[in-house]
């Protein structure tokens, strides 16, 4: 595949592979489950241990909290890893050089464990552990085809595509012809997650930022609303101060007195 990059008022185009880098935690995560996958061919229990099986997940709760997170680094074959990690240094390499490593290591955490969540909601009784990076490749999908809808993928070096075609198609090949063994429901977690994700832009805001921000909101909100008291109070004032000049302090009404007091009192609190 090809990309043909649009960049100001001109394409530049760029005949390789993918982005031809490979971006620090895309290739930690690479180097990593290359190494778990020699693993599980050495211990066959591996994946039974480290892969997500709801059934035993529920049963044996909380003894096996940690397979939502580790099922994401286990493969079943050479071609599940090979495609899995080609896909993600294909379309992640990119955004994680937008984003930073950091960023883009929570998103791509966050996108297989909401794959995890999708299947222990509506698949909790499943028998079979479910292996592989697929939910964090899909929620990387899901964010490129966000990101870059009008990019060009050149199908076989052959076939120009624009992403928010070509993406969509290859999920939906990817479900009608993946097979009964395949984990859609952790596809559409990651995917759904990855589209929310770039949509709403909770990559811009952590939570403590978005505290911040609440905190910010309502002392702005107090302000202003302080400023329109103090403007109101004035206001009254001059009209008082107006009714003096006209019939003399001694004629005010006990209302215009109180406003006149209740200035006074609040312009003593100030000062202090």
């Amino acid at each position: 595949m090809k990309f043909e990059y649009q960049s100001g008022n001109y394409s530049r185009r760029q005949f390789r592979i993918g982005s031809g880098l490979l971006s620090p935690f895309i290739k930690w995560i690479i180097i990593s489950n290359l190494g778990i996958f020699i693993i599980q061919q050495l211990v066959p229990q591996f994946s039974y241990i480290f892969g997500l099986t709801p059934h035993r997940f529920f049963t044996e709760m909380p003894n096996l909290l940690y397979q939502p997170f580790t099922y994401m680094f286990l493969h079943g074959s050479f071609g599940h890893i090979f495609f899995n990690m080609f896909a993600l240094w294909m379309f992640g390499t990119e955004i994680e050089l937008n984003w930073r490593s950091r960023l883009f290591a929570k998103f791509y955490f966050l996108s297989g464990l909401s794959g995890a969540v999708l299947t222990l909601i509506i698949n909790s009784g499943q028998t079979v552990p479910m292996i592989g990076a697929s939910a964090a490749v899909y929620g990387v999908l899901a964010a490129y085809w966000v990101m870059f809808p009008n990019r060009f993928l050149y199908i076989y070096f052959l076939f120009p595509v624009k992403v928010k075609w070509a993406i969509p198609g290859f999920m939906l090949l990817g479900f009608l012809f993946g097979g009964p063994n395949v984990a859609h429901l952790a596809h559409l977690g990651g995917a759904l997650f990855g589209y929310l994700y770039v949509k709403s832009d909770w990559r811009f805001l952590s939570w403590k930022s978005r505290l911040k921000n609440i905190k910010y909101k309502r002392q702005t909100d107090k302000m202003e609303k302080n400023k329109n008291k103090a403007e109101e109070m004035m206001a009254k004032v001059d009209r008082v101060l107006d009714r003096i000049s006209e019939v003399g302090i001694e004629n005010l009404t006990e209302e215009e007195r109180k406003i006149l007091e209740d200035a006074s009192i609040d312009l003593s609190k100030k000062d202090k």
